[in-house]
């Protein structure tokens, strides 16, 4: 499978790279959080990558189980609320911001509910057909699922510019497509894809250097 420790290894140094550019590029503290967010994508699929090179060796051993609590903090408890966030600090329009901070409150009730449930429930993982599987002793409700993607996705969607947009359309077609055909490594496949999709954050910053001299002008 195209799923793999060099996979995400590569997608780690891809977007690490992008992160530091990124930040290079933000003018202002309140875009630092953004522009950071592909570094946060590099650490996660360098987790994941070390679990692909532990799970053989020693997939009850105490490293896999530490990276296997660590990516699922990431991709559970940390996303739903850093997400809205970050995007609330760089939107303009007073009432879009409004209804991203509704978002920001929605990702602060599903972060500390998974939080709650990844400290006081066992988890673990697994190389199932070329994918790591996250298994866990609950399964998360739907109402649960929707909140996260509300809250990770629906603030992108919100913003008033094009490339934040884009990029939460990216996101969340990933998110259909791992839920339809990676049901099992949902969560490994969708923040792979989330991780890639991260470049585009570069195409914001970017974008932003090039329109302020003409705004400026103006």
């Amino acid at each position: 499978m195209c799923f793999s420790a060099t996979a995400s290894f590569v997608t780690a140094g891809i977007t690490g790279v992008v992160g530091i550019v990124a930040l290079s590029r933000a003018n202002e503290r309140r875009e630092w959080p953004l522009a950071a967010t592909p570094l946060v994508f590099a650490l996660h699929q360098s987790i994941e990558g070390l679990l692909w090179l532990t799970l053989p060796l020693a997939p009850n051993g105490s490293i896999s189980a530490g990276l296997t609590l660590l990516f699922l903090f990431i991709a559970e408890a940390f996303w739903p609320l850093f997400a809205p966030f970050a995007v609330l600090l760089i939107e303009p329009n007073d009432r879009r911001q409004r209804l991203m901070l509704v978002c920001l409150a929605v990702g602060a009730g599903v972060s500390a509910y998974l939080l709650w449930g990844l400290l006081s429930r066992s988890h673990g993982a697994a190389i199932v057909d070329g994918h790591i599987v996250y298994l866990t002793e609950y399964r998360h409700s739907d109402v649960i699922g929707l909140a996260y993607l509300a809250a990770a996705g629906l603030p992108l969607l919100l913003s008033s510019q094009r490339t934040m947009v884009v990029l939460g359309t990216i996101v969340l077609v990933g998110a259909a497509v791992a839920y339809v055909v990676y049901w099992e490594a949902f969560v490994s496949v969708w923040c792979f894809f989330a991780a890639a999709a991260s470049v585009s954050i570069l195409w914001h910053f970017e974008w932003l250097r090039r329109r302020r001299p003409r705004l400026a002008c103006a």
